[in-house]
């Protein structure tokens, strides 16, 4: 294969991989090699179309350093004014036999995990998401101070059309 024919090839795969047309808003942030219990991560955003259906998503990379089948979270979202509605959330994470859920061909796995389904944004202006854990061992009150194997935690907009 010519150098002209591969260059052709990979920005067709480019360009094809990058095109996300329901994408609203889509942001990363990492926690380092392990997430802290008093750590909350934080995404702020301005209000899309508040006619418009939108699904919400924590996304979640972690690798083989989790130790845990689930994980918890506390998602708190802020509207405009004030307020806040706050969810505790359960999402499994691991097959019974141990090997990570979620996409990827190495020992990093993304997880795109439902936050809410089909939400209006009832006011315009600026919306504040937080997130943080609240994994515990069986049988404990304590939480991980530090939670290993999650490297990044994120959050997604996606429109529903």
């Amino acid at each position: 294969m010519s150098l002209k024919n591969s260059l052709f090839l990979l920005s067709v795969t480019l360009l094809l991989v990058s095109c996300d047309k329901k994408r609203v808003f889509d942001e990363y942030k990492s926690v380092g090699s392990s997430w802290q219990k008093d750590s909350v991560v934080t995404f702020k955003f301005n209000s899309p179309d508040t006619t418009k259906p939108y699904n919400l998503y924590v996304n979640i990379r972690d690798n083989n350093d989790y130790q845990f089948s689930n994980l918890f979270l506390i998602v708190a979202l802020e509207q405009p004014g004030g307020l806040t509605k706050v969810d505790t959330l359960q999402y499994k994470m691991t097959e019974a036999d141990g090997t990570l859920l979620g996409d990827g061909f190495t020992d990093i796995k993304e997880n795109k995990l439902f936050y809410k389904e089909k939400m209006k944004f009832a006011k315009t202006g600026e919306y504040k998401v937080s997130i943080k854990h609240a994994v515990r061992q069986t049988g404990k009150i304590p939480g991980i101070a530090q939670l290993a194997g999650i490297t990044d935690v994120g959050f997604r907009i996606e429109s529903t059309e």
